[in-house]
């Protein structure tokens, strides 16, 4: 038996289409990590890129599970000042940016470096059943 290790450029692509009604934020943001590392291929290799585009439609009909959406902050910099910080209620920003809590909780679940930038990026949220990928032909993840 080899050991396959896989290439980026050999790999093939896939879209997946992900409606993100009614499903819990935490268990749906480590399924989509999975698919955007590949861990969901029998081709998974640690240090490639072997992951599927990932599109996430409905972002707003998203539920916390207990009093998570009351208590819930986030943390922040203001842009280049130090000590300058603030805590941001989920509520808010939700309202502000309504696709960044899911992208935020996907994206500290990625490797950290240049690896998991690249796995971001594959990522699209969009806060209603309406996305402009439709040429991509993806195929919808049953839940």
């Amino acid at each position: 038996m080899k050991t396959f290790l896989a290439k980026s450029p050999g790999t093939k692509r896939k879209w997946v289409l992900i409606d993100a009604t009614d499903q819990t934020m935490g268990r749906l943001a480590s399924r989509i990590a999975l698919i955007l590392m590949g861990k969901h291929r029998p081709t998974y290799t640690p240090y490639v890129d072997t992951g599927d585009a990932v599109i996430v439609v409905n972002s707003s009909k998203m539920k916390l599970t207990g009093r998570k959406a009351e208590k819930k902050t986030y943390f922040c910099h203001t842009q280049g000042w130090l000590g300058h910080w603030r805590l941001i209620p989920y509520s808010e920003m939700e309202a502000k940016h309504p696709g960044m809590p899911l992208g935020l909780a996907v994206r500290r679940m990625l490797p950290k470096g240049s690896l998991g930038k690249a796995m971001f990026k594959k990522l699209k949220i969009f806060p209603g059943p309406d996305h402009p990928h439709e040429a991509q032909c993806p195929e919808t993840l049953e839940n």
